[in-house]
């Protein structure tokens, strides 16, 4: 019988990705769950798979054995068996399809990966169509808070007649950010949480990132996470990375994909529908995880308050990671992407759904909204016509205000405390 791991916080938090995999397991033979370390997901597994024969590739011998005989360790028991970590022996993802292309049964097995595991090179064919793949980032603000997370889903249906008030303070919002999301992070006071957050971080770039490329400039990737966290929330070039850092422009390329690879970053790209000839198409920057971002800054909750501080950048990728946590399981399937053009005008967030509907988002760390805040999302809707649903500025103020036709100014709460 599997156990279910201990929680740094002293319980264990429902995560909205249980009745996903759940589901998932009833119905196809190979269930993966993967998103960064410390994430939540080896507890989530032993919660799906308590009957399961359960082997971790963090172990050493056990991770000896899988490469050494990898048919063998897989070997069908009448079980489910769970495999953790199973990007430390991709070979076992060949020998897993083996066995389930002898039987049909739903879950058959079920992994986690604090890696990309079906983009590493030599496995992307693995496992086509006998797999489903479920990410599971560190803990959305409605899941520390017991909130429905539920934006996503009802912005697009209510559009312009969504309401939202808030009690949120701008204070309690930086204190959200600083805090992050994972749980070994949220638990602790603000000098421990940096501690913890510093050795994440490097244990990730010296375990992680070293075993899946085998990088000799350690180093360097210090150097890249740290300019990285000082440009959240601005479009990437690998080139001006580069000459930053003093580093081959394929290398730090190839960095950036790594640490994409990771779940350390994510890179939100461009959207376009070929209405604007002047939009760019580089990607911005967001850290998964805004408690790392901030720490990267050394910036802290009373640091941030400061006029100087940039609080509106990381606001933006804290604001972009909650709605990339939700896209994970809400029922509306959309795009997360930003737009800019390439004179200067720029929607922070735009979300397009599969019958190309729209919402335009801004993020604001001001508690007031002016007009002149709508200009990108204006410039936006006059080339999207009926497209577009809402254009939003998220602020941390306390009510929802009308700016115009389809035009909102809405509470940033209102990512974890709406239906």
């Amino acid at each position: 019988m599997v156990r279910v791991p201990p929680s740094p916080l002293g319980k264990v938090l429902p995560r909205h990705a249980f009745d996903t995999a759940r589901e998932a397991l009833a119905d196809t033979r190979v269930v993966l769950i993967n998103g960064a370390r410390q994430s939540g997901k080896s507890t989530l597994a032993a919660q799906l798979g308590a009957d399961a024969v359960w082997r971790t590739l963090d172990d050493a011998p056990t991770r000896a054995a899988a490469l050494s005989d990898p048919a063998g360790f897989v070997a069908p028991t009448g079980q489910m068996q769970i495999i953790d970590e199973v990007q430390r022996a991709p070979e076992l993802l060949l020998a897993i399809k083996a066995v389930v292309d002898q039987n049909a049964d739903p879950g058959q097995f079920l992994l986690t990966g604090s890696a990309r595991v079906l983009a590493m090179r030599g496995v992307t064919d693995a496992l086509p169509g006998r797999t489903e793949t479920i990410e599971l980032w560190p803990l959305s603000q409605g899941e520390i808070e017991h909130e429905a997370d539920g934006f996503v889903d009802a912005i697009f249906t209510l559009g312009a007649d969504f309401r939202h008030e808030s009690d949120e303070s701008r204070t309690a919002y930086i204190e959200r950010l600083v805090r992050g999301g994972f749980p070994g992070a949220i638990g602790r006071p603000a000098p421990r949480r940096a501690r913890f957050l510093d050795s994440y971080v490097g244990d990730l770039v010296n375990r992680d990132v070293v075993q899946l490329s085998e990088i000799q400039r350690g180093p360097e990737m210090h150097t890249l996470i740290e300019v990285l966290a000082g440009r959240s929330g601005q479009t990437l070039a690998a080139g001006s990375l580069a000459t930053k850092i003093g580093l081959p422009r394929d290398t730090v390329a190839r960095y950036l994909r790594l640490l994409e690879e990771v779940f350390l970053i994510k890179r939100i790209p461009a959207w376009a529908r070929n209405i604007n000839t002047r939009a760019t198409a580089a990607p911005k920057l967001a850290f998964v995880d805004s408690g790392i971002a901030a720490n990267l800054l050394d910036q802290d909750a009373a640091s941030l308050r400061r006029p100087d501080a940039p609080l509106g950048a990381l606001m933006e990728g804290f604001v972009a990671m909650e709605i990339a946590r939700q896209l994970t399981w809400s029922h509306t399937r959309a795009r997360l992407s930003h737009y800019r053009t390439r004179d200067g005008v720029e929607v922070d967030l735009v979300l397009e759904d599969r019958r190309r509907r729209v919402i335009a988002i801004e993020v604001k760390a001001a508690s007031t909204v002016r007009t002149e805040d709508f200009r990108g999302i204006r410039h936006l809707a006059e080339r999207l016509g009926d497209d577009l649903v809402v254009g939003i500025v998220l602020y941390t103020g306390a009510q929802t205000l009308p700016f115009g036709n389809r035009l909102r100014a809405i509470p940033i709460s209102a990512l974890w405390r709406t239906l």
